[in-house]
């Protein structure tokens, strides 16, 4: 567009303003302001209402809820961690690109390069035309990724975990495969109980997160048993920089059949 044009279509915006509305700056920007202010408000309004009636002195109860509830517990067999609805979508792209391989363009790259080109559209987006029916490759692309995410946002919050009772249920199956001893079994049962499968794989079952191996032949390392019991007592310490929780809560026992179970797994039939 020359500049003569610019000119042009800038006095004739100008017309437009003066005769049916008021220009962007300042009065749309004053709008946002107020807006956003209001929203700031009500935001610290709430934690302020749920502080002040909350905590011990309110019995730990309080209008929004407790101020303080227990303590998380890594060795859990219960609780299967899930994200907030609205992240369901990132959720499940984990599912799809696996670690290491691809997980980084699934959880940094897609998200940043559809994050970058919404940034960019004043920018590539120069047209004036503005109707619908006139703009069909943005609408597609919009589309496209409004569809994208509905399902995403579905299939995350449809996706079936491995629940401590069903990974049980295959704890024979882990037996026979693997040739397991009566100990190797009594540490299979832990490890189905333990919620180890919420972050590892073992036979195809369970989901893969935050580079969590899989185990099936983990015991083909031959690492030992103090090693695994070490590991498990604080991965950290024996792996630097490991994001796996430490199991504080076995007794010496089970420690020891779960790292026999460990140690046992050399893949199907043991290895052989």
């Amino acid at each position: 567009m020359s500049s003569e044009e610019q000119k042009r279509q800038f006095e004739l915006y100008k017309k437009r303003v003066a005769k049916r509305g008021k220009p962007f700056y300042p009065h749309a920007m004053f709008d946002d302001t107020v807006m956003s202010f209001v929203v700031v408000s009500v935001i610290t309004g709430l934690a302020c209402l749920w502080y002040f009636t909350s905590g011990p002195e309110a019995g730990d109860s309080g209008v929004l809820g407790p101020r303080y509830t227990e303590e998380a517990d890594p060795g859990t067999t219960s609780f299967v961690p899930r994200p907030d609805w609205y992240f369901y979508f990132l959720f499940y792209l984990l599912r799809i690109f696996k670690w290491p391989e691809s997980v980084i363009l699934g959880t940094v790259g897609i998200p940043t390069i559809a994050l970058i080109l919404l940034i960019l559209v004043p920018f590539y987006d120069r047209r004036r035309e503005r109707r619908i029916a006139r703009r069909p490759v943005a609408v597609v692309a919009a589309l496209l990724v409004v569809a994208s995410m509905g399902i995403l946002t579905y299939k995350g919050a449809t996706a079936k975990e491995s629940l401590p009772a069903e990974s049980l249920a295959k704890v024979p199956e882990w037996v026979q495969t693997q040739g397991l001893s009566a100990e190797g079994e009594a540490g299979a049962r832990i490890f189905a109980q333990a919620g180890c499968l919420g972050c590892h794989t073992y036979l195809g079952e369970g989901t893969p997160n935050l580079g969590a191996p899989d185990l099936t032949a983990e015991g083909a390392k031959n690492r030992g048993i103090q090693f695994q019991i070490d590991h498990l007592k604080c991965p950290s310490c024996v792996t630097p920089g490991s994001p796996m929780p430490p199991f504080e809560n076995f007794t010496n026992e089970q420690y020891q059949q779960l790292a026999t179970f460990l140690e046992e797994s050399k893949g199907p039939k043991g290895g052989g």
